[in-house]
């Protein structure tokens, strides 16, 4: 049996696979924060020895897409004999500098020697609760430059032949107004990459160093093939799209599709924008990955080949991709922009595919404060959850993440009291009007929290907040995200974008999120589904009148 027949390949990639998932796994047990924890805000990959993805891991898709971009860095860097060796361990988190997305989110990665030949890379991310600037939890909407926003680690060395270089843990540490949560989910990331290369470093070793390579090269090649051949099944032509932004900015897309290509043209777009909503080049390349293996091979693992027939066109400086040194702190906000953007151009075209338009923002929400009964620092990172849109045949799902953010959960009630200075005091659906349809947009989210101390704060970043949910075939749009704070004096303000507002004991923070838009006539909707929406206090009977018809 020759030692590269195509079972052993599928073997060794199979484990490349377990090796991802095993060192997601060992993150989430040994993290200190809820946000890695809990919300499983993360991701975990393998690279062959030139940074090309070989196996995605669990967790965040856009996250994921980072590591490969991020490994690529560091080869870059360190590109001299003797820059890499066994043991060593990589940091980076400058998106400037292969960290891709915002200063919070740290990159760890580690070389992976067999018999003194760098065969792989083991690498993960993963967004920390605090990284120093000028804001507590490192984000503010009043950022205009990224030397506001935290520690910048260039794409460093932290760890050395094994052994941890103390002064940059301590310049990390010291930077943060959270050093403990920090300092443990580093060693949570470090221990992360250490079990995935003893896991690789097992499997070259039993199998050969030769066979090894081969079976990431051989997998590569079939999601290249796997990628042209699903090509081939969609609709050729450029499709177009403009679509007004919150903020009263104009997006614009092209996408061009032929049997070799799949390529998306953004150089059409704003300049880069003073604050931090901005994304670098490799961001928005990962937003086209995403919507581009949706599209093609949905239900295997990502690797470098898989994206060999996308290409993707930017202008340098534009708002998509943002010269250094921009802030980029809400750069997710603009990201899931360009992933919904190419998603809508794209709907009317492939709908057995696309759905309609779904709340299609992270709503990034950050509480923080002095923990009364600790008197320490907490700050609450969460993204949140809301509905889907409708296709044909089927209404959309309730209160899950969006798209860009992948399969990620929200934080239980119990966690969020014990470990921060705040009561939930409500999580239920949204049923505001909009969504309706022949089939129906799910719900969004709607949740309270009650702040129990003085000198709090909240900033948050929405969209979807003016310009709602698209709608497909005749349905009706979604309902919108946003933020409400219910004063203790009853005064209500509504934000969409708010940084680091003051809150105080018995203040409420209402968080509401969009339900997805509806597909087609509401008209035509089955009778029997009204009434099981009314009944299920979906729907509202002056709302069933106004667009079914019927109140009964």
């Amino acid at each position: 049996m020759s030692d590269h027949d195509p079972i052993t390949l599928e073997i060794i990639q199979n484990s490349l696979q377990a090796a991802a998932d095993e060192m997601f796994a060992a993150m989430r047990k040994t993290a200190m924060s809820s946000i890695i924890y809990e919300v499983l805000d993360m991701g975990t990959g393998i690279t062959d020895a030139q940074g090309r993805i070989a196996s995605s891991g669990a967790g965040i898709p856009s996250f994921v897409g980072v590591l490969d971009k991020g490994v690529q860095a560091l080869l870059r860097k360190f590109n001299k004999p003797g820059d890499i060796n066994p043991g060593d361990v990589f940091i980076t988190n400058d998106p400037y500098h292969g960290g891709v997305t915002h200063l919070n989110d740290l990159v760890i990665a580690m070389p992976v020697f067999v018999d003194g030949q760098l065969i792989a890379w083991t690498a993960n991310i993963a967004h920390n609760s605090d990284v120093g600037g000028m804001a507590p939890g490192s984000l503010t909407g009043e950022a205009t430059e990224i030397y506001q926003e935290g520690l910048r680690l260039p794409a460093v060395k932290m760890v050395e032949a094994g052994e941890p270089i103390q002064s940059v843990l301590d310049i990390i540490t010291t930077n943060s107004r959270m050093p403990d949560f920090l300092l443990g989910d580093v060693w949570a990331a470090i221990a992360s990459v250490r079990i995935g290369a003893k896991r690789l470093s097992e499997l070259a070793t039993k199998y050969g160093t030769d066979t090894f390579l081969a079976a990431m090269d051989s997998f590569m090649e079939f999601g290249r093939k796997t990628a042209l051949a699903e090509l081939k099944k969609l609709p050729k032509g450029t499709f177009e799209l403009s679509e007004e932004q919150d903020d009263g900015r104009v997006y614009n897309v092209k996408v061009t599709i032929t049997d070799e290509e799949f390529i998306v043209d953004l150089r059409d777009n704003p300049d880069q924008d003073k604050g931090p909503t901005n994304t670098s080049q490799d961001g928005t390349m990962i937003c086209a990955q995403m919507v581009f293996k949706s599209l093609t091979d949905p239900d295997t693992p990502a690797n470098d080949g898989s994206f060999r027939p996308l290409k993707v066109l930017t202008r340098e400086g534009s708002v998509f991709h943002a010269k250094e040194p921009s802030a980029i702190g809400f750069y997710f906000e603009t990201e899931v922009r360009v992933y919904d953007l190419i998603w809508r151009c794209l709907a009317p075209h492939v709908a057995e595919r696309l759905p309609a338009g779904h709340f299609a923002s992270i709503c990034g929400t950050f509480i923080g404060g002095i923990h009364p009964d600790t008197g320490r620092q907490y700050t609450i990172i969460e993204p949140q959850i809301g509905g889907w849109g409708a296709w044909e045949g089927r209404d959309g799902n309730s209160c899950i993440f969006s798209g860009f953010h992948g399969e990620t959960y929200n934080t239980p009630a119990e966690i969020s009291e014990a470990r921060n200075g705040l009561i939930v005091d409500r999580m239920e659906l949204n049923t505001e009007p909009g969504g309706e349809g022949q089939f129906i947009g799910g719900r969004g989210l709607k949740l309270e929290y009650r702040i129990r101390t003085d000198n709090g704060f909240l900033t948050a970043g929405y969209t979807r907040a003016r310009i709602k949910p698209w709608s497909l075939n005749g349905g009706e749009e979604g309902s919108g995200n946003y933020v409400e704070v219910i004063r203790k004096s009853g005064e209500t303000e509504k934000y969409s974008f708010v940084s680091e507002l003051a809150v105080n004991t018995d203040d409420v923070i209402r968080i509401v999120t969009s339900s997805g838009a509806g597909y087609g006539d509401p008209k035509r909707r089955d009778p029997a589904a009204v009434k099981q929406d009314l009944r299920a206090g979906l729907l509202t009977p002056e709302r069933a009148a106004e667009i079914y018809g019927t109140s009964e």
